[in-house]
């Protein structure tokens, strides 16, 4: 585990940076595949959580966050628009891809329904970061924001490395995964405006640059 800011931890996975998953002061922010509870366990070990916060509920963030709540006795928290694909069996399926590949993560990355004990909403604050609405990912994408030293969390609403191939670089998310992309970067464009001084994706390393991320969301259709 790495600490990336005041309070603010990156938790280590194989490859790096490919899935993350983050501990922001007390609460735990998304929670990878059904593969990665055993790494998250051994990772927070001896820590007291409060909570655990989704970003959104897409297998690669929602696949261990049964597991981890139940483990630990922690309630779950997510954005209101994504609490029926959190808490319905089956929900979390993509109405975008082709059924191979919705078998497939059902197989190895989704995790089970989890009752969400709390709907995050715009302007509501978690372990001192202000939840921001950021749909298009998902209806109910939730970015984190804080604002005294601009460290941002911003889920899936962009991607720090080409999820396909591996390779380091900013990207939108893949457009089977997204189902409004157009509302999604309006998102990005939100977030890119609020010029944040460490950028932390859901895939990807770190960004430490918010002119290299301003620059990207710029060239991107309207």
């Amino acid at each position: 585990m790495r600490q990336l800011a005041d309070g603010v931890f990156m938790l280590s996975g194989f490859p790096p940076n490919a899935i993350n998953v983050y501990l922001v002061g007390d609460v735990l922010v998304d929670a990878g595949t059904r593969q990665a509870e055993r790494r998250i366990v051994r990772q927070i070990a001896g820590r007291t959580l409060r909570a655990h916060a989704l970003t959104h509920a897409h297998p690669d963030h929602q696949g261990s966050s049964h597991a981890i709540c139940e483990r630990l006795s922690i309630p779950l928290w997510c954005g209101r628009d994504d609490i029926p694909a959190m808490e319905r069996p089956g929900g979390v399926a993509n109405p975008k891809a082709p059924g191979w590949l919705n078998a497939l993560q059902g197989r190895f990355w989704t995790g089970p329904p989890h009752p969400v004990a709390r709907a995050l909403q715009e302007g509501e604050e978690v372990a001192g970061f202000t939840v921001l609405h950021t749909p298009g990912h998902s209806p109910g994408h939730v970015a984190l924001w804080r604002e005294a030293d601009r460290v941002l969390i911003l889920g899936d609403v962009l991607n720090n490395m080409n999820v396909m191939t591996g390779i380091p670089g900013l990207h939108e998310p893949p457009a089977i995964f997204t189902p409004d992309p157009a509302r999604n970067r309006a998102s990005a464009r939100r977030l890119a405006a609020l010029r944040p001084a460490l950028t932390c994706f859901g895939h990807g390393a770190p960004l430490r640059d918010p002119d290299r991320l301003a620059e990207f969301v710029a060239g991107l259709a309207a």
